[in-house]
């Protein structure tokens, strides 16, 4: 069995690249640490983006392990002009995994990406991964595991958030991890 943990970032500045965690999120980089760390971490991989690094750091130096980045993990674009009913806009693309707007990319091809990395891993010989991306991303991987995962559940996704994906011989399950425990306040 290969498990790999999916974990959108913990609380931000902003949205761009090189925007960092924010005070409260810098607290959830070490509560995230707290959480997984019974969970024997083979190998980290993350979204090249500063919040997805800062998200992931405290766990990468407490095990002593590398954080590979994988720009396939990158938030997914969807518009590069702006949309004024952007949130529209992207419900749409979850009941249309083809539809594609100005110099953005379909869910489907998010996912492709996504999925690809994911793929990767279950080649390696480690048991236990994590893997650090955005919202949209993803809610796309999690969608590729549970057809029912929808915009209404993007919506509810929090910052940080993790699901856990189980991949055995007869089939996969994704559940979403409770992080109470560590303070963060989700489910």
């Amino acid at each position: 069995m290969k498990r790999i943990y999916l974990v959108r970032h913990c609380k931000a500045v902003g949205q761009e690249p090189d925007a960092p965690l924010t005070e409260e999120g810098a607290r959830q980089a070490g509560e995230l640490l707290s959480f997984f760390l019974d969970k024997k971490v083979e190998h980290i991989r993350s979204s090249p983006y500063t919040r997805a690094m800062d998200t992931i750091w405290p766990l990468a130096e407490a095990l002593n392990l590398d954080i590979r980045t994988d720009g396939r993990l990158r938030e997914r674009v969807l518009s590069t002009v702006p949309l004024d009913d952007w949130m529209k806009r992207l419900e749409d693309t979850f009941q249309d995994e083809n539809l594609k707007f100005e110099g953005g990319e379909s869910s489907r091809e998010a996912a492709q990406r996504g999925m690809d990395v994911i793929r990767e891993l279950l080649e390696w010989p480690e048991q236990t991964f994590v893997v650090v991306t955005h919202g949209g991303l993803m809610s796309l991987l999690i969608r590729e595991h549970d057809p029912a995962f929808g915009f209404d559940d993007w919506r509810r996704m929090t910052n940080p958030d993790v699901y856990e994906l189980e991949v055995r011989d007869n089939g996969t399950s994704i559940r979403r991890c409770s992080l109470t425990r560590s303070g963060l306040g989700t489910e």
